[in-house]
């Protein structure tokens, strides 16, 4: 003879349960989290290297005004079709043609400086939502304890634990919620600010290119060359 067995149902929640079980504290967290992958997407799109550095396009102005074959206008109209951060600071060097290699070389170091601070724009965000994420689940781990001791001390407790699953719950589900969303958005915050320096980095040498082209040290370096 066989013995029956019975399986007992395992309960299970849904993530509209577990949200509605973390507390007050718990839905700050889903909107930091929603706004950082907006702004984790933006900066994606916006700090892609054809958008920042177009090669084809730093390539061209830079051999053209080497052999002599783009002039001044010529060299600021190739900028102005052209929508990169690297053609903004071009055309700030192409603007001081001519003039002495410091001041060629300061235009472009602020626009580039102007640059920067937009290639770095929204990664206070990113810093933000890991910062602040994990401090509002501690405070949600504070107020489900605080709830579960309020439990212990308006009740006998002892042998019912139902009484502090609900504060222990919410402690428990907002300290991982605030992690979960602060661990990603370190890691990525880290990761747009070695892209934006890696950026920066290249701005700066081929703006000192330009200034190698156009100073009027260059300039008057290729006449004697030429005369020669």
């Amino acid at each position: 003879m066989l013995a029956t067995q019975t399986t007992a149902e395992i309960p299970t929640q849904s993530l509209l349960d577990m949200a509605l079980a973390g507390g007050l504290t718990l839905w700050p967290i889903v909107l930091a989290s929603f706004i950082m992958l907006v702004v984790v997407f933006e900066r994606l799109v916006s700090l892609r290297r054809n958008r920042v550095l177009p090669k084809p396009f730093i390539h061209c102005l830079l051999s053209q005004v080497a052999d002599g074959s783009m002039d001044r206008n010529d060299a600021l109209d190739f900028c102005d079709d052209d929508s990169s951060h690297m053609a903004g600071v071009f055309a700030a060097g192409l603007r001081k043609w001519g003039k002495p290699a410091v001041e060629v070389e300061q235009a472009v170091l602020d626009e580039g400086e102007r640059n920067a601070n937009v290639l770095r724009r929204y990664l206070r965000v990113i810093n933000g939502v890991a910062t602040v994420c994990p401090l509002l689940g501690l405070l949600g781990t504070v107020c489900g304890m605080m709830k579960a001791f309020n439990a212990i001390a308006g009740s006998d407790a002892m042998g019912r634990p139902e009484l502090l699953a609900g504060g222990i719950s919410e402690a428990l589900l907002s300290t991982a919620a605030g992690l979960f969303v602060a661990i990603p958005a370190l890691i990525l915050y880290l990761y747009f600010v070695g892209r934006v320096d890696s950026l920066v980095m290249e701005i700066d040498h081929h703006g000192q290119r330009l200034v190698n082209l156009i100073s009027a040290e260059a300039t008057q370096s290729r006449s004697r060359k030429k005369a020669a």
